[in-house]
């Protein structure tokens, strides 16, 4: 295993002890607070588009352009009947062409890869490779797909074809590859380079990309500096973008533990970005609160939210540790555990089923899946911490030591709530 960060002893304690250095500054993003997002802004655009098929209904290039507005609108709400409209007028498209444009195949691919509905994605892309036009493009997007679906041989293939390091697109993805391989160095080194082609380009999109994902990979290595000020960067372009504001809720809840400060900013962000896994952080910070009556509030606002059908299987891993851990539902948890690991099979869907089996007591059949599945195919702290808790209730203490060592140097991407269970592992 590749620890990210090897830690000397004294460093180890005091990861356990709480003290953290004060980071953010609350004068550097206040001015980001007061931002909102205009719905009757959002809606001008797909309206035009509506209004101009109304009155040349033939016109079906003007359904794409439909599709593209519902899917920004969906970016900045999280509202998902918008990303449900732009399928809807993408497969519209797509059927009057006979498949045969393969720009409006990947827009539907990018669309079901929102959706998380990751096999689709990936049959659409078959079809636009078979067109034999913007190859390279469909191989990148191919990429993604079998990485996310654990095809790991495939998505290595398309990463070596698509080879070049000058290209932004190439570099965030052997970025991507790099993480997926627990190499956080080199993964932070491709993702630099990209990041300077993108402000070479100085395009606003492609910086956004480039400094969101920036600050993530310094979280995941303990630069906590670096991710806030990446995160910052990311503002100073777009002042509505919830990932990076809900990055520094996470700096200002788990580094600095102010609990009140993240909550605002939380609060901040749910008036306008209606994403249901905000109220799952909320419920968490109330629990490190020990406020029970927020967190019940929280988990019921989730879960009246993604009761929406349209969601899909977008938040199944969210249920899945809601009813384990939360809910105390462990039985609800295995039925959504199996259904992921059928839509999307890899280590992290196999952690769940793991971990489902585990709280459904069935240690034998967990530690069964974590070996042949998960202990050594991810890197992802969270799930690492269901490995040596499974292994110490199946009595394979000796494989704990190492695994509690990487979970210590992962505390800031933890959380609070995890100190004392990693403590007692």
């Amino acid at each position: 295993m590749i620890i990210k960060k090897i830690l000397p002893l004294i460093l180890l304690l005091a990861a356990f002890s709480c003290n953290s250095k004060q980071v953010t500054n609350a004068e550097d993003y206040n001015k980001y607070m007061t931002t909102t997002v205009s719905q009757a802004d959002l809606l001008a655009s797909a309206k035009f588009w509506t209004d101009k098929l109304e009155a040349t209904p033939n016109q079906y290039p003007y359904l794409v352009k439909r599709a593209n507005a519902y899917t920004q609108i969906f970016n900045a709400t999280s509202e998902i009947d918008y990303l449900i409209k732009a399928e809807e007028d993408l497969l519209a498209a797509i059927t009057i062409t006979n498949g045969k444009t393969t720009s409006y195949l990947k827009s539907l691919a990018s669309n079901y890869i929102s959706q998380h509905r990751f096999k689709e994605a990936l049959e659409i892309l078959h079809k636009a490779k078979a067109n034999g036009d913007k190859i390279n493009g469909t191989k990148k997007m191919l990429f993604d797909v079998h990485l996310e679906l654990g095809n790991y041989i495939y998505a290595e293939a398309y990463l070596k074809e698509i080879k070049n390091e000058t290209d932004f697109d190439y570099l965030i993805r052997l970025a991507k590859w790099e993480d997926h391989k627990g190499n956080l160095d080199g993964a932070i080194v491709n993702m630099e380079k990209a990041t300077k082609i993108a402000e070479s380009s100085n395009l606003k999109g492609m910086k956004q990309w480039a400094y969101t994902n920036s600050a993530d990979f310094y979280g995941h290595a303990g630069d906590i500096k670096k991710s806030y000020q990446y995160f910052l960067k990311a503002l100073a372009l777009d002042p509505n973008d919830a990932y990076a504001k809900k990055g520094i809720a996470w700096i200002v809840y788990s580094h600095e533990q102010n609990t009140e400060e993240a909550l605002s900013i939380l609060e901040h962000i749910s008036s306008y970005n209606q994403a249901p896994d905000y109220e799952l952080l909320k419920a968490d910070i109330a629990e490190s609160q020990r406020d029970l009556t927020l967190q019940s509030e929280a988990i019921k606002r989730y879960q009246k939210a993604v009761s929406n059908k349209q969601y899909g299987a977008m938040y199944n891993g969210y249920n899945v540790m809601l009813y384990t851990d939360n809910l105390l539902a462990p039985e609800l948890a295995l039925d959504l555990a199996k259904t992921e690991v059928a839509n999307r099979p890899t280590p992290q869907s196999y952690d769940l089923l793991a971990w489902s089996y585990f709280k459904n007591g069935n240690v034998e059949k967990a530690t069964e899946i974590i070996e042949t599945y998960v202990d050594g195919k991810t890197y992802e702290p969270a799930v690492l911490y269901h490995v040596a808790a499974i292994y110490k209730a199946s009595g394979k203490t000796e494989k704990i030591k190492p695994l509690k060592e990487e979970l210590i140097a992962s505390l800031y991407e933890l959380g609070p709530l995890m100190t004392s269970k990693i403590k007692n592992l």
